[in-house]
């Protein structure tokens, strides 16, 4: 069956019933492997973060830190391949495939053309960039070194978001899934053998764990690229390209600039947060990284689920079937919401017992028992952040995410938590406060768009369109 076949057929069961066995079948067909393989992505990072936390709580806190910075620089490759992933899956609930292959060929040399460039200056100016984030000189040794080794590889990484994003939007998330698996298994391996000097391997620390994670990236690369020519683009004829396809470039440019700016908004918030959160103390910026780390499979499941959602999204927009879109959103931002709450109030639960496997300094464990306890609040407004901001791009609505995520990052997460949490001393627990304040304030002002109904009129393929 084709996919533009199985997208139209999902689309007419959708108008009828949202609880029908056939949405659940599709939504399961593309959320179980994405919630893998974003769990394996996530555990890529988080692997570093454990098997250092038994080395030292100083590496933890400097890797922490270069970790933000290199968030950033993934969110800059993802300008051309979060557009890529829209458009196609536009395109291919509209059939059109030429216009599928031009938008990814562009994607594919423009961020392997950015992604150099951005490795070079990470390798260059590692030292200088972790002094304007306020890295202490005595975690400097430990960033610099992790820095230059993760961020002079980091252009596989632009590459490997592109072909994911296109392998996923048309229904190919196994394959993405299957990569992430074996990537990090070599990364687990491979930090076992260099962190701690197993197998004949030299003991390099923090260093050890770069070079593992640096070079899993690259394998990561090379594997999705065999399997993007195999399975879904296996070329791109020149005749595509000549003259150059303008308008593909613009709606790239359309999409790309306002979700990449959002994104680097939010990064670039963080990153001043951290640099706060740093002058606090050495254990508040080792317990941001421990808790961090653990929230993150929270809001996994709302993760995956909208991104797969959002592929079927796609296609009912590029079939002009709106109401459909709208209902399947509902849908799954629904139950989001009540697997995240569910899974943060047992993590807030259980808390204690797993900061205690990671460090046995109580300041550390104590502070984020509370860090925790507020986290469930913030995962309310998270979800449907989440959930709103991705799904009006995913229809093409990509300006009002943006201005409102400008507006609340820095007024409300960057200055309301400096606030509570140094002049009036309540210290990072005051500015997860103020993190849940900011999450909350936009997820109510998203959702309220969604619910409008003005993203109708936002799709980049129209009606009279072949």
């Amino acid at each position: 069956m084709s996919l533009s076949h199985k997208s139209t057929t999902f689309a007419g069961c959708m108008t009828n019933e949202t609880s029908s066995p056939t949405l659940k079948r599709q939504l399961k067909m593309l959320t179980i492997p994405v919630f893998i393989e974003i769990a394996l992505v996530m555990l890529l990072g988080a692997v570093d973060t454990i098997m250092l936390s038994r080395y030292s709580d100083n590496s933890v806190a400097a890797v922490g830190l270069d970790n933000q910075l290199i968030t950033l620089v993934f969110l800059v490759y993802q300008f051309f391949s979060m557009g890529a992933a829209i458009l196609c899956a536009q395109y291919i609930g509209a059939g059109l495939r030429k216009r599928l292959v031009q938008v990814v060929g562009m994607a594919l040399v423009i961020n392997l053309m950015l992604g150099l460039t951005v490795s070079a200056l990470l390798f260059f100016f590692a030292e200088q960039l972790l002094h304007l984030m306020g890295l202490r000189p005595e975690l400097m040794g430990d960033g610099v070194v992790y820095l230059r080794l993760t961020g002079a590889l980091s252009f596989f990484q632009a590459l490997s978001l592109t072909f994911s994003a296109s392998l996923r939007s048309a229904d190919k998330v196994i394959y993405p899934m299957a990569v992430t698996g074996i990537v990090n298994v070599l990364n687990i391996v491979g930090n076992y053998a260099l962190i701690f000097g197993h197998w004949g391997c030299p003991q390099l620390g923090v260093e050890g764990a770069a070079i593992s994670t640096a070079t899993c990236r690259a394998v990561s690369m090379l594997l999705l690229a065999v399997i993007h020519f195999k399975v879904h683009i296996p070329r791109y004829p020149l005749s595509y390209f000549r003259p150059i396809p303008w308008q593909e470039l613009r709606n790239l440019m359309r999409i790309g600039i306002p979700a990449m700016s959002e994104n680097i908004s939010y990064s670039l918030s963080q990153v001043a947060i951290t640099y706060f959160i740093n002058q606090i103390s050495n254990e508040a910026l080792a317990t941001r990284t421990y808790c961090y780390n653990m929230i993150m499979f929270v809001y996994l499941f709302c993760v995956s689920i909208t991104q797969g959602g959002d592929i079927l999204v796609g296609h009912l927009v590029g079939q002009q079937r709106h109401q459909a879109a709208y209902v399947l959103g509902n849908y799954f931002f629904r139950w989001s919401m009540i697997i995240t709450l569910t899974g943060s109030a047992i993590l807030a639960i259980a808390g204690k017992n797993i900061l205690s496997a990671f460090t046995d300094n109580q300041e550390i464990i104590a502070m984020g028992v509370w860090v925790l306890v507020v986290d469930w609040f913030l995962e309310i407004g998270r979800t449907s952040n989440i959930f709103a901001g991705s799904t009006l791009r995913a229809t093409g609505d990509t300006v009002y995410p943006f201005v409102v995520g400008v507006i609340f990052q820095w007024s409300i997460a960057v200055g309301l938590s400096y606030v509570i949490g140094i002049p009036l001393g309540y210290g990072l627990v005051g500015m997860w406060v103020g993190f849940a304040l900011d999450e909350n304030i936009r997820g109510v002002i998203l959702v309220r768009r969604w619910r409008s109904g003005k993203w109708r009129t936002k799709g980049f393929v129209r009606s009279h369109e072949p």
